[in-house]
């Protein structure tokens, strides 16, 4: 239940080729921010087509800056910025997705942020953090995606539940009782494949457990990343979650017809669930997720970067300013309803007025915590992801984390 699904096939001969071309050369004369000039950017899937008629009001503020905007598929920008890298042909600036940034700091390709102009409190702590990698920021928050629950508030109280689950023993006793009066399976959870470790992250967070330690290796085999794993392949033991995944299963339709009545997901789900389920109109809720020691979703969404190649620095700043302004932000969760990733966007009326599962969100956004920025984060992810699959037909959790950090060792060691 991601929003977006990144394309990795060609990821480490790419890489390879732009270790033999370099990057980073810089890109000849820089032009002042004031000069007449078109400002290249990237951004992806639908954002591309809905950011132009943004970059057409910032452009009425700044006359001489030119912003040509090309949207770019998801699923193959992973492979056109590495090869756009090797054969130096990238755009000025791009949206970047929050797992993209390790690798891409790591190729030296990146430009970093200027904490004078922009600075690590106007934005909730994780969304900045993504970016940083050994003090350095590299990129300026643009919007963000955190988890919550989403469950069937009526199914519930004909199980006897009237309150959102707030503890890991509260979401499982509402699963139990779900499957007991009817459904199919208790919850939706993914058991394996590409982005399954989403389903799980908030697990380890809410122990308290992190990906990585303090001292920059993994911390996988802690014993909250074995606390996580046994909770989280608890739902598989019991029979209240499927243990075989089935590429394109529709959650909001299993949502609907009770098969499934409890599922984690972002917040592009509230509008899913409103334009494809109408008939669900009050009958569902959106809580945050409940926890062991605490309530920590993840973090992700994007951010924007400047390339280190780039000539037309100044412009690109300017135009990061203008989408990082709170009121920008408040209105592009109108036209794209993605969430702000600076604080005080969340004063504007857009979005004190809007749907009232935003509280939620703004609050999972105060204590989420950030993917760190690992170069090679989708073979990480990958690891992650056959030790969930094993976890979810019943393999040992100490064994699998012990065997996940090794595996994980061998990528960031």
């Amino acid at each position: 239940m991601s929003r977006t699904t990144l394309s990795t096939g060609l990821a480490l001969t790419l890489v390879s080729a732009i270790a033999l071309t370099g990057c980073g050369s810089g890109g000849g004369e820089e032009v002042a921010a004031d000069a007449k000039q078109t400002l290249t950017v990237w951004a992806m899937g639908e954002e591309g087509a809905r950011l132009k008629p943004v970059a057409e009001e910032f452009t009425k503020e700044h006359p001489n800056i030119k912003v040509k905007i090309t949207p770019v598929g998801w699923d193959v920008v992973h492979q056109k910025l590495v090869s756009s890298l090797a054969g130096k042909k990238l755009p000025d600036m791009a949206q970047m997705g929050s797992t993209m940034m390790g690798e891409f700091i790591a190729l030296d390709a990146l430009e970093p942020v200027d904490t004078k102009a922009f600075k690590r409190s106007d934005f909730f702590p994780a969304t900045w953090d993504s970016n940083v990698k050994d003090g350095t920021a590299y990129g300026v928050p643009w919007y963000a995606d955190v988890r919550a629950l989403y469950y069937r508030t009526d199914l519930a109280k004909k199980a006897g539940v009237t309150k959102a689950p707030t503890t890991w023993a509260d979401q499982q006793a509402l699963a139990t009782a779900y499957k007991k009066h009817g459904a199919e399976y208790g919850t939706q959870l993914q058991p394996g494949s590409t982005g399954a470790w989403q389903g799980w992250l908030q697990y380890l967070y809410s122990t308290g457990g992190e990906l990585m330690g303090k001292n920059g290796k993994p911390a996988l085999d802690s014993p909250q990343a074995v606390k996580a794993l046994k909770a989280w392949g608890s739902y598989f033991d019991k029979g209240l979650a499927k243990k075989n995944f089935t590429p394109g299963e529709d959650a909001a339709k299993d949502f609907s017809n009770g098969k499934r009545p409890m599922f984690q997901s972002g917040p592009w789900m509230v509008q899913n669930i409103n334009d494809q389920h109408p008939e669900l109109k009050g009958k569902w809720a959106v809580a945050p997720v409940p926890g062991d020691t605490s309530s920590t979703s993840w973090v992700g969404g994007s951010s924007l970067v400047t390339f280190k190649d780039s000539a037309h620095k100044a412009a690109a700043e300017e135009f990061t300013k203008y989408l990082a302004t709170p009121k920008v932000q408040a209105h592009w969760y109108e036209v794209d309803k993605t969430l702000p990733a600076a604080k005080a966007a969340w004063d504007q009326p857009a979005m004190k007025n809007g749907d009232s599962s935003l509280p939620v969100f703004e609050k999972a956004l105060g204590s989420a915590k950030a993917v760190p920025p690992v170069e090679k984060w989708n073979e990480v992810a990958v690891q992650i992801e056959t030790s969930l699959e094993k976890v979810a037909r019943g393999a040992d959790a100490s064994a699998t984390a012990k065997q996940l950090q090794k595996s994980v060792e061998g990528l960031v060691g």
